[in-house]
């Protein structure tokens, strides 16, 4: 083999690898690890998508923005049914207080949901400016910064 034919042979090798790699630190997105992951990766990207109308960093449209506190609202009631009565083995940066503290997580859960509600019933009852919208919105990030404070690593 001639030096070239060896270097893409080795580089074939390297991506074979590290795709294995990549693969096996997976997680089963059917698994309640997974399912949650993905709720809260899309409560995230909803999230950023109405606070950036907020703060500049998108056009404020008042549609949208009511559509996406609906969806929110909709998101933050779905990933707690995916916590298990125990810990699961895989990896996860949720706390061991999720599981140890059961009152107090279900409780900001509760004060999640209760706040993009609020955020809803705001879209529907005020005018859509972004002035009236950053206090519900403040509401809902305070929220998630609570719960993620007492029972996410970081």
């Amino acid at each position: 083999m001639n030096s070239k034919s060896v270097a893409l042979r080795s580089f074939g090798l390297l991506l074979v690898a590290a795709f294995a790699l990549t693969a096996c630190g997976g997680v089963d997105p059917d698994s309640p690890l997974g399912q949650r992951k993905a709720i809260f990766k899309q409560m995230l990207k909803t999230s950023e998508d109405t606070g950036g109308m907020l703060r500049g960093r998108l056009p404020f449209d008042g549609a949208k923005f009511a559509e996406g506190a609906v969806k929110l609202d909709g998101l933050a009631h779905e990933p707690w049914k995916h916590f298990p009565p125990v810990r699961e083995a895989e990896h996860t940066s949720a706390r061991d207080a999720v599981w140890g503290r059961q009152a107090r997580f279900q409780e900001l859960a509760r004060a999640l949901e209760a706040r993009t509600g609020e955020l809803v019933i705001a879209t529907r009852s005020l005018q859509l400016t972004p002035a009236n919208m950053i206090p519900p919105m403040n509401n809902v990030e305070d929220a998630c910064d609570a719960c993620h404070k007492e029972f996410r690593d970081h």
